[in-house]
């Protein structure tokens, strides 16, 4: 039986980007049952087109109307994609369905998915997201975060709100590892402000352009010392490959949710590593099932660089997973059970349950 669970869960403290403030994570869990085995996967949309075109809305029409009709418990993920290709676009529905299909068949194989993913360290290195907010709370975030034992510290920045911070963060700080996330909020006229950038030695900028602007952002790379990072223009194996070969970018941060699954990060991986492109997992902030597939992909022998994928109680007062994942000198290890290792609190899940039902 597959089946969904559409969950609103309220977040610790409000996520402010340049695309505007999160309060809540409303989740699309995804579930498979047989006699032998529960399997689970999340997708990454939303409840509006906000970060992409993909929405709650869009996921459960490409799922009800294509993708479960391709969808069988005894299909392997790269027969699944090959299956997929028909439809255009829709990674994160994808990518939902075809990580679905990873934990069933690690499950069967009586495998963690770290394991079964192969080349895992057994470790994921792990950074932090900070949220905007006042220049004062941000440094009291860094300074708990460092603490903590974080490996990379990762500020959100805007025009207006970028050289003053990291100015503040330095002089506070000193040679931290750190970047500066612009989720977009830059375009091409603003080259002369985030040339400031390169004073602050910064690990790289993310995604200072427009997502469709791989040119500009090749450009920008020709102007700057500063590496950049994209994210959001990263959609797809086709996306990263364009981008690569046109020479603008660095680093690039994977969102397995948001390429269309696993495969499709391990490809990337792939030709980025062998290129030079340096590469990390970053999270959108999945529950524990998503957060799961998440330090599984970062646990790969091909990511070197710090993620974003923080513990569950960085995000939530409480889980929706029995499991939970701490971090430890700022690395997390993957649960050890089989597939992505959690099970549900379905008690407190259905307290957080606005819809859901079966769909096959």
């Amino acid at each position: 039986m597959l089946s969904y669970s559409k969950i609103s869960n309220p977040l610790l403290k409000p996520f402010k980007t340049s695309f505007g403030t999160q309060l809540t994570r409303d989740a699309v869990i995804l579930t498979y049952m047989d006699e032998s085995m529960e399997a689970y996967a999340e997708a990454v949309t939303d409840e509006a087109p906000l970060y992409g075109y993909e929405d709650n809305y869009t996921l459960f029409h490409v799922i009800n109307n294509h993708l479960k009709t391709i969808f069988s418990p005894d299909l392997e993920p790269e027969k699944f994609n090959e299956k997929a290709k028909e439809i255009r676009g829709h990674n994160m529905a994808k990518g939902a369905m075809e990580m679905l299909l990873w934990d069933i068949n690690a499950k069967r194989e009586g495998k963690p998915l770290h394991k079964f993913l192969g080349k895992s360290k057994g470790y994921a290195d792990v950074g932090i997201s900070i949220g905007m907010s006042s220049i004062d709370d941000e440094m009291r975030t860094i300074e708990e975060s460092l603490k903590k034992g974080y490996r990379r510290i990762k500020v959100k920045i805007e025009r207006g709100f970028n050289v003053e911070l990291l100015r503040a963060i330095r002089n506070r700080f000193g040679d931290i590892p750190l970047s500066a996330d612009a989720n977009q909020g830059f375009t091409r006229d603003d080259f002369k402000i985030l040339k400031k950038i390169d004073e602050f030695n910064l690990i790289y900028i993310e995604q200072p352009l427009p997502l469709e602007d791989i040119n500009g952002h090749a450009l920008l790379r020709k102007e700057i010392k500063t590496p950049i990072c994209l994210d959001e223009s990263i959609e797809s194996v086709e996306s990263a490959t364009n981008a690569i070969e046109r020479g603008a970018v660095d680093v690039i941060n994977i969102k397995p949710g948001r390429v269309g699954g696993l495969q499709n990060s391990l490809d990337i991986m792939e030709k980025a590593r062998e290129r030079g492109v340096n590469i990390w997992i970053g999270g959108m902030l999945e529950t524990g099932i998503g957060r799961s597939f998440n330090i599984s992909l970062a646990s790969n022998s091909l990511v070197n660089m710090p993620g974003d994928t923080s513990p569950n109680s960085r995000y939530f007062k409480k889980d929706i997973t029995n499991e939970t994942f701490e971090m430890k000198d700022g690395r997390i290890a993957p649960l050890k059970g089989n597939g992505i290792g959690v099970t549900l609190d379905y008690r407190f899940l259905s307290t957080l349950q606005v819809e859901g039902g079966r769909l096959l």
